[in-house]
Parts: structure tokens; sequence; C-alpha cells
């Protein structure tokens, strides 16, 4: 199963992260070609995998994260990079069909204003301030036949075959910050805890 170009570390950066990002694109978000997307967090782990994921189904992608990140995000293929240290995506009048926020915190006040009359906002993750608010107002926010708020609630639906047919494709790749070795597990978890890791941080098994 494993897709031919990826070696097993790169591989091992794809789930979940990518099964989380393939359901809050094609199954939460309903994306279609030519829609806009707003990726919060492009440059973690599961977002990373968002801003790709988006781009093959065709649709118009922002990634927002900090500056250090803003080339990064760029390489994946986003059509509009957002500095969120030099801007930000509430208060620019854009709109988006879908925004999936994988980290950080924003009030789900800012995303949907930023939504378009349709517009789905799905969480991932983030905070844990960002993901209670979400689960305590979405449902009351959301309008029938219009808005939809909702957190990410992983399916059983391990659609491996299709991520493994987009990377083998080309259209799909893993992002990998750092790799440790087994026995320092404990460092990777420390550094990962700080929040700021680039893609997927990997432990490899000799």
């Amino acid at each position: 199963m494993k897709p031919v170009n990826l070696s097993w570390e790169q591989t091992a950066a794809v789930p979940e992260a990518a099964l989380v990002a393939l359901q809050a694109v094609r199954d939460d978000g309903h994306i279609q070609n030519g829609q806009k997307v707003l990726v919060y967090g492009a440059s973690g782990g599961i977002g990373t995998f968002v801003v790709q994921i988006a781009k093959t189904f065709g649709a118009e992608v922002t990634g927002v994260c900090s500056t250090k990140n803003v080339d990064l995000v760029r390489s994946l293929g986003t059509d509009h990079v957002i500095d969120y240290t030099k801007e930000d995506f509430s208060k620019n009048g854009k709109q988006y069909d879908l925004i999936v926020a994988t980290a950080g915190y924003r009030s789900i006040y800012d995303y949907k204003r930023a939504l378009s009359p349709k517009g789905i906002y799905v969480c991932t993750g983030g905070a844990w301030s960002q993901i209670f608010q979400t689960l305590i107002l979405a449902k009351r926010l959301s309008e029938p036949a219009g808005k939809k708020l909702e957190v990410l609630t992983m399916k059983p639906d391990f659609d491996f075959a299709t991520l493994k047919e987009l990377i083998e494709a080309g259209k799909v790749r893993s992002v990998i910050d750092r790799s440790y070795p087994l026995e320092k597990t404990g460092e990777a978890f420390t550094y990962y805890s700080k929040r700021h890791a680039r893609g997927k941080v990997v432990i490899t098994v000799v």
C-alpha cells in the first residue's frame, strides 16, 4: 500500500493528518472546482495536506501562516498566502466557500464573518479554546440553507487508496519538519508540544 515514490519515513507522515485533510475538504467541505478555500494553520501537519488536497479539487487556496513559513506554504501550491502577523484575514473583506482551521486560536465569529453566504467552516484542531468554542457555538451559529460551522469528527473511512493515487501522481507530498530516533521520542514530543512544527514530526525505528 506504500506509495512507490515515498520513503518509509515520508509515508509515516501521511496518516492520520492526510486522512483528516481529505475528509475536511471532500466530505465535510464539499469543495468544488473554482471555489475559494482558506486554510488557517497552513504550515502544520494537517494544514500542509489540506492546501495540497484542496488544490487537486481545483480550489483557489489561501494559506494563513507566520512569516517564517510563508515560503513553505507558497511551495505547496497556494494561490495566496496571508502572514497573520501582518494581515488579519477576517478584516480584509474577502470571503471563502470553505475555511479549515487546523491550528492556533481565532474566534468562531471571525471565521463566520469570512465565510461566503453558503460557506462551510471546519475546525480540525488548534487550541482547546478554539475547539471548545466551535463545539459549543457551531450549531447555534449555523444557518438553515446558509453558513455551516462544525468540528470535524474523524470518520471510519480510511481512504488510503485516494491518498496513494494523489501522492503517486505527484499532486500531494508529505512535509517533514524533523525526524527523531526511537530512543529520543521524549524529545520529539517536547518539540511537537511547542506547536511550532512545520509539517510532521516523525519517529524512526531502525
